[in-house]
């Protein structure tokens, strides 16, 4: 894919590439809002090619704002992020699929 895709269009494609007429039929991406305010991000890595893919914990506190959070746990990525972080957090999850591919 273009390098020049925005973290959005991408993490689209990458979702379109892992549909194989099952894997779509599950929540396999959930991007939902937090209270202090902020967001989460939850992908489902299971049947994907990243289902045994090592992430290294990223943990970013900057300001009450602007921080973020990424683990892969039980074959999920999973984000917190502040409230402008989204895009940052997309970023990470695109830069680990794409490192050594």
């Amino acid at each position: 894919m273009a390098d020049n895709l925005s973290d959005l269009n991408w993490l689209q494609e990458w979702f379109h590439r892992n549909c194989n007429g099952d894997w779509e039929h599950n929540t396999n991406i959930k991007i939902v809002n937090l209270d202090n305010p902020g967001w989460s991000i939850f992908i489902n890595l299971c049947d994907t090619n990243l289902e045994n893919k090592k992430f290294d914990k990223i943990k970013d506190y900057r300001t009450e704002d602007d921080w973020v959070y990424c683990i892969v746990e039980d074959k999920i990525f999973k984000a917190a992020c502040g409230p402008f972080n989204l895009s940052e957090a997309l970023r990470i999850f695109r830069n680990w699929v794409e490192k050594e591919q």
